[in-house]
């Protein structure tokens, strides 16, 4: 069950970030939803913060939010 909402948060911020318009913006929701997700987790909020932030920033350099 752990599994699953993890799974479910990734697939929701992956798509929110296919749908801004550049990297700020995906940084920001990345930012935000790594930090819900630390959180929701047991995890250090910034920690996740700064990782989903990263993610949002070069989730197109990377190709998967072109």
């Amino acid at each position: 069950m752990r599994y699953i909402k993890y799974l479910a948060a990734v697939a929701l911020v992956g798509t929110l970030a296919g749908c801004l318009n550049n990297d700020t913006e995906r940084g920001l929701a990345g930012a935000a939803g790594g930090a819900v997700v630390a959180d929701a987790f047991g995890g250090n909020a910034l920690t996740g913060a700064v990782v989903g932030g990263a993610a949002g920033v070069f989730c197109d350099d990377a190709g998967i939010c072109k």
